[in-house]
């Protein structure tokens, strides 16, 4: 396996690790839209009220400057991130927004990575056609792409959950999961967890070795840890995907400012949202400037609207 890795080009290495790093894999499993029970919309939503009771203290007092919690965990097969934030959006315009395939590919658009997305249909059961590639300018023929699946659980009026999810992706990785639960809250605002996970076997394990080891070295996540007498970030594949959580989180929290934006002005001002939110984070988020980002975005977003 070493010897099949140190026998692909560089490029092609640094599109692979993309791959496992930002979105999830290409998908070949079907998803079947299934209407869950009052029983079981009532228990999600009381699950989740009672997890945003539980996260009080560091939701009102953290590093992020905004209502947020981020953790991960690992395991010799699988990886997790998760985010639990409460939104200034009235659960309405979350519900409204997020139920849509469409505008979760407005969502991923915003990633450094992505370079093209697009949904089957508007409605569940969906497919999504995206094409991830390098940190830069590239054409939509040196990219990867990937079809995935988008599958509304719920949209009761006091609870919504959603699923992306692969059975495979690149390199051995496996059933990768993207999950949104919200809920709304007394206030007027909506408090929301985000999930990314995936698995890996063999193969997946040995790539994101040869990743750490060189295009991911020295690369940090955001769970402080202690490192002699000085405070450190976690490492490795656990701050692979803190960091890719947080860049959705923040995709999901440009998206829904833009909406108070005019029709014609919504695009340009989730992408500078998004990388202003980034800029908060250098250590972990920082890939390039602003200048090059939006450059970038509106080349691919021309490509966008050239193929609908």
């Amino acid at each position: 396996m070493h010897t099949l890795l140190h026998l692909l080009p560089k490029y092609a290495l640094r599109v692979v690790f993309a791959l496992l790093c930002t979105l999830p894999g290409g998908l070949t499993m079907s998803a079947m839209a299934q209407t869950p029970s009052s029983t079981a919309v009532e228990q999600g939503a009381t699950a989740l009220l009672e997890k945003h009771a539980a996260l009080a203290a560091q939701l009102a007092s953290n590093p992020y400057g905004r209502p947020l919690f981020l953790d991960s965990s690992e395991t010799p097969t699988r990886v997790n991130g998760n985010a639990y934030a409460v939104l200034d959006s009235p659960f309405s315009a979350v519900s409204g927004t997020f139920k849509s395939p469409k505008r979760w590919c407005d969502v991923m658009m915003l990633h450094l990575n992505t370079k093209y997305c697009r949904a089957s249909s508007d409605a569940s059961p969906s497919l999504l056609t995206v094409n991830i590639g390098k940190k830069g300018v590239q054409a939509l023929a040196e990219s990867y792409a990937l079809e995935f699946a988008f599958r509304l659980v719920s949209a009761s009026p006091n609870y919504l959950a959603l699923q992306l999810e692969a059975d495979k992706g690149p390199m051995g990785t496996s059933d990768y999961k993207i999950e949104l639960r919200a809920v709304p809250l007394p206030d007027g605002k909506t408090f929301m967890h985000f999930r990314y996970s995936y698995g890996y076997g063999l193969a997946g394990r040995l790539a994101m070795q040869a990743y750490l080891a060189t295009l991911g070295s020295g690369k940090v996540g955001f769970t402080q840890i202690s490192q002699g007498n000085k405070p450190a970030y976690i490492g490795g594949t656990r701050g692979i995907v803190e960091r890719n959580t947080m860049r959705y989180y923040l995709a999901i929290e440009a998206y829904l400012a833009s909406l108070n934006s005019p029709p014609q002005q919504q695009l340009n001002t989730r992408l500078e949202h998004w990388f202003d939110a980034t800029e908060q984070f250098p250590l972990q988020l920082r890939e390039m400037d602003k200048t090059s980002y939006l450059a970038m975005k509106k080349i691919e977003y021309q490509r966008l609207q050239a193929a609908s």
